[in-house]
């Protein structure tokens, strides 16, 4: 910054800023103060007494409802793991109750049952005398059903 131009410039100064300022008696006239209430230490004490009362009311309160909501958190967690076990063990039933009916459904299908059916019924595995053979000596011939002999023509 340059110092000179300040120097070399006339500025001109309101010199009646420096004054003292006259007191104005007049304004005084119409101004009335009112007496201050002179608080002392008594009422000063009951205040931070009632302030004090007042936040530990309200920890108190607040304490209540955290200890309120913490019960209430528990019973709504114990209530869930309770229905969470009950499904569980109605799982368990319906697992060892397919288990059981895939065990009845395979005895029923089993080899053996199916052996018994057959038997029952008539059937019997097949033997040798049960394999009829056909000895053909033309290659372009065969024997119907009912005995007829069908040979081709070429």
């Amino acid at each position: 910054m340059d110092n000179l131009k300040y120097y070399n410039d006339s500025l001109a100064y309101d010199f009646n800023l420096f004054m003292p300022k006259e007191k104005n008696v007049a304004g005084q006239n119409n101004i009335i103060k009112m007496p201050e209430k002179k608080t002392t230490q008594r009422t000063r004490r009951k205040a931070r007494a009632a302030s004090a009362s007042v936040m530990s009311v309200v920890v108190a309160a607040l304490i209540l409802a955290t200890v309120c909501g913490n019960i209430f958190l528990r019973v709504c967690i114990t209530e869930t793991a309770s229905k969470i076990n009950d499904i569980n063990k109605e799982i368990s039933l319906l697992d060892a109750e397919i288990t059981k009916l895939n065990v009845k459904f395979e005895n029923i299908i089993s080899y053996n049952n199916l052996e018994e059916a057959a038997e029952s019924i008539g059937m019997k595995k097949m033997d040798k005398s049960q394999v009829v053979y056909m000895r053909v000596n033309q290659k372009n011939a065969a024997v119907l059903k009912t005995g007829k002999k069908v040979v081709s023509e070429e």
